[in-house]
């Protein structure tokens, strides 16, 4: 009895020391050393101080553009669709793939036909232009009482009256100028720029929550001389950076998204700066 206990007590140590990691294994590990800093234009680089800095299986630009296919994008005929406006102006913004009635371009991307069968854009030049007494410009000869007494007489002057108009209209390019202030009461376009304003913010979110969970490795902060480390990371090919936060010195700022490899056993040290960072991009005015 006595030798079969002590058979099954050796059996249970062999099995739990095969169970414990191998020397190799513990080593197949690395580490990832760096160092933030950040040169404005006319000053000495400084260190980029209590910024976290995170250590990603995926590049933040790569996250973004994941975040940016899974947010649905608004509809713009499904919108268009919902106006109360003419059958013949929703048509036109979905030619134009626009819903916006305003600025000069507008302007002059409208033609002749455009100003002539859209109704609310003729009503707009109409009025921008039939009032003008400095102008020779047409003046219509039917009347809307002939339009039952007379039809045939009322629809010849009505059509007479329109090509008068258009002619004036080619002949006069200019004579377009300011129509988009009368159509500004029935202007979409802010609204519309207000549904896709939303989008920009909900992928950014979105973004944020797939790097810190799904995508996270490690996340350190780094000391008062811009430097962090993060240790016990398995080999392969990573990304640390600042995610959406860029560290501010003077007119510079920058964040990071840079590629890292790492080798098992080793350490590998990033030197994070301007020439490898990422600035801010310019709003258009």
């Amino acid at each position: 009895m006595s030798k079969h206990l002590n058979l099954i007590g050796a059996l249970a140590i062999l099995a739990a020391l095969a169970a414990l990691p191998a020397p190799a294994a513990l080593a197949q590990t690395g580490s990832i050393d760096f160092t933030a800093r950040v040169t404005p234009a006319a000053g000495v680089p400084e260190p980029v101080r209590g910024v976290p800095f995170y250590l990603l299986h995926k590049s933040f630009t790569e996250i973004l553009a994941e975040a940016d296919a899974a947010e649905p994008k608004p509809d713009l005929d499904a919108f268009v669709d919902k106006l109360r406006v003419s059958a013949e102006l929703k048509t036109w913004m979905k030619k134009n793939h626009t819903a916006s009635l305003s600025g000069e371009e507008f302007v002059r991307s409208l033609t002749a036909d455009d100003i002539m069968n859209v109704p609310e854009f003729f009503s707009a030049y109409l009025e921008r232009n039939a009032g003008d007494n400095s102008v020779d410009f047409p003046k219509p000869k039917y009347k809307e009482r002939d339009k039952q007494k007379d039809p045939a007489r009322y629809e010849k002057q009505r059509q007479e009256y329109l090509d008068a108009v258009r002619k004036f209209l080619l002949a006069n390019t200019e004579s377009t100028a300011g129509l988009d202030l009368t159509l500004d009461p029935i202007n979409p376009g802010p609204a519309w720029l207000l549904l896709t304003a939303r989008r920009g913010p909900a992928i950014q979110r979105h973004a944020l929550e797939l790097a810190q969970t799904q995508y996270l490795v490690a996340k350190v902060q780094s000391d008062l001389d811009g430097h962090g480390r993060i240790d016990k990371i398995p080999p392969g090919n990573y990304w640390v950076g600042t995610l959406d936060i860029f560290a501010t010195v003077g007119d510079a700022s920058i964040r990071w998204d840079v590629p890292v490899s790492l080798d098992s056993g080793l350490t590998t040290r990033v030197e994070l700066s301007n020439s490898n960072g990422i600035v801010p991009q310019k709003r258009i005015p």
